[in-house]
């Protein structure tokens, strides 16, 4: 067996690294490197979805709904209040109009109330305290084929323009 120059001057000791083995450690490490950039670049084109209610949905039926109530049975679900009038119906959103914070319908005190920062609204959906700027926002209420409520949460009716007396903002309906 032949033995290089280098070896005859300085013998290698079993843990060295040749220059061969390390200069092909850091292009291993450059790739494995050039890799993870990519899966994360291509990551980025697929963002994680979260799960969103659909922006329409049934409600029940009109005498399912007692004169003068707010029912929140769909505020975690839908995140809508839907109240009756003695003349219809009308549908609120329910995210406060100051940090989107979810307010709590009160019936002792006839009022939603923001418990983020204390905003206050009238059983119309009117801002009368805290930081909140404007009035919730009323969702397109209407009746469906079969009978019930269709709520669409997609089409929203914002007081300060106006829009609560467009159709849809308020369903009449006497029964």
């Amino acid at each position: 067996m032949e033995t290089s120059a280098t070896e005859r001057i300085r013998p290698k000791k079993e843990t060295e690294i040749s220059r061969r083995d390390l200069l092909r450690l850091g292009w291993g490490a450059f790739w494995a490197f050039v890799g993870v950039w990519l899966a994360a670049t291509a990551r980025f084109f697929f963002p994680r979805v979260l799960f969103e209610p659909a922006t329409a949905f049934r409600a029940g039926f009109p005498d399912e709904y007692a004169v003068g109530t707010v029912d929140t049975r769909f505020q975690k679900t839908q995140r809508v209040w839907i109240v009756r009038e003695t003349d219809g119906f009308y549908a609120l959103s329910a995210k406060c109009t100051h940090l989107g914070c979810t307010p709590v319908w009160s019936d002792s005190e006839n009022k939603f109330k923001c418990p983020c920062h204390g905003s206050g609204f009238t059983k119309e959906g009117i801002n009368y305290e805290g930081p909140a700027p404007r009035p919730l926002e009323r969702l397109r209420v209407a009746l469906a084929d079969d009978g019930q409520l269709a709520i669409e949460s997609a089409v929203r009716y914002r007081y300060e323009r106006g829009e609560w007396e467009r159709p849809g903002a308020f369903l009449n309906f006497k029964g």
